[in-house]
C-alpha cells in the first residue's frame, strides 16, 4: 500500500480503551499504548489524521457537551505530547434509533472527513476496530484497514469485516497499523 494522503480513525477502541458502558468522563480516557504515538508518527510523515467517531452517549444523555469536549481535550493533549496532530474531527452525537445520516456504517462522517481534508476517498484510509467502522468507509469508497484492540470478539469482528472487504488487512492496534502504512515492517 502506498502512503495514504490522509487516515481517517475511529476514537475509542483504536486510540483509546473501549468500554460497552463507554467513555463518559475524562478519568475514564485511557490512551492504548502506543496509538498517540502512532498518530505523532503520521503527523511527523505529513499525513492529516482525522477521527470520525459515533458517541451516542451525548443523545442519551448520559454526558453532556462540556464533559465530551473535555474528554476531547485530554485526548487533543495526549496526542500534542505524543508530537501528533488532529486535522479534522468528525462525532455523531445522535441514539442509533435516530436514524441520521453520520451515524457509523452510516458514511455522512467519513464523507465529512474527506471534504474537509479535500482528499479523494481512493487516497485515504480508514481505521477502525468494528465492522461499523468498516461498512462505513467501504461504502465511501476509503481503504479499511482493521485493529482488534477494541472490545468485543475480535475473531467475529475479523470474519464479518472480511464479508465487507476480502482484502482487508487486521493488526493488533493502532501503532502495529501504522508501522505497516509507513513501511516499517
Amino acid at each position: 500500500m502506498s502512503l495514504p494522503k490522509a487516515v481517517l480513525l475511529d476514537r475509542d477502541g483504536v486510540i483509546n480503551f473501549d468500554s460497552p458502558d463507554y467513555i463518559l468522563a475524562p478519568e475514564q480516557w485511557q490512551a492504548i499504548p502506543g496509538s498517540v504515538e502512532a498518530i505523532g508518527r503520521l503527523t511527523r510523515a505529513g499525513i492529516p489524521v482525522a477521527i470520525c467517531s459515533n458517541q451516542s452517549g451525548l443523545g442519551r444523555g448520559m454526558m453532556n457537551e462540556q464533559l465530551f469536549h473535555a474528554i476531547h481535550a485530554k485526548m487533543l493533549l495526549a496526542i500534542e505530547e505524543a508530537g501528533g496532530m488532529l486535522t479534522h474531527s468528525a462525532y455523531c452525537p445522535h441514539k442509533p434509533e435516530d436514524k441520521c445520516s453520520c451515524r457509523k456504517p452510516l458514511p455522512g462522517l467519513i464523507l465529512e472527513s474527506l471534504e474537509a481534508l479535500n482528499v479523494d476517498a481512493k487516497d485515504a484510509v480508514m481505521i477502525g476496530d468494528s465492522t461499523r467502522d468498516i461498512e462505513a468507509a467501504h461504502t465511501a469508497g476509503v481503504p479499511t484497514m482493521l485493529v482488534q484492540s477494541g472490545y468485543g470478539n475480535a475473531e467475529v469482528i475479523l470474519q464479518k469485516s472480511i464479508a465487507i472487504n476480502p482484502d482487508i488487512r487486521a493488526f493488533d492496534n493502532l501503532a502495529a497499523a501504522v508501522d505497516y502504512l509507513l513501511g516499517d515492517h
